[in-house]
């Protein structure tokens, strides 16, 4: 089957050292939690909040050996009063579990995003 799996980080700041240390935190995170390789990788979708441009997200992943999984970056939306520094990740996966039994995994300050959810 196929899932999607959702996280987020909030990284120190807008440096290439917190981006890439936040976002392979989280990647690293999602993948053990889910008990995933990256041959059940489909795809991943990194955005970043507006305030985070001194690198892309997505070199954390190639680093972590996701070398011939298509990666994209975006930018979230600047919604007023949300959350700064924020990484942000959806991952298309192979996986058998059902699922309400995927991790979706939500770390350091962006645990407040989503708190129903928030392992």
């Amino acid at each position: 089957m196929v899932r999607a799996i959702r996280g987020a980080i909030q990284v120190d700041g807008d440096d290439r050292e917190s981006i890439l240390a936040g976002t392979t935190e989280l990647v690293t995170e999602v993948m053990e939690r889910n008990g995933l390789t990256t041959d059940d990788v489909i795809s991943v979708i990194f955005t970043a909040t507006p305030d985070l441009t001194a690198e892309f997200p997505a070199l954390a992943a190639r680093k972590l050996g996701f070398h011939d999984v298509p990666l994209l970056c975006a930018s979230e939306i600047d919604v007023p009063g949300a959350l700064p520094r924020v990484v942000r990740l959806m991952a298309h996966v192979w996986t058998g579990k059902p699922r309400q039994d995927i991790q979706h995994v939500y770390l350091r300050g962006a645990v407040a995003l989503r708190v129903d959810i928030a392992q």
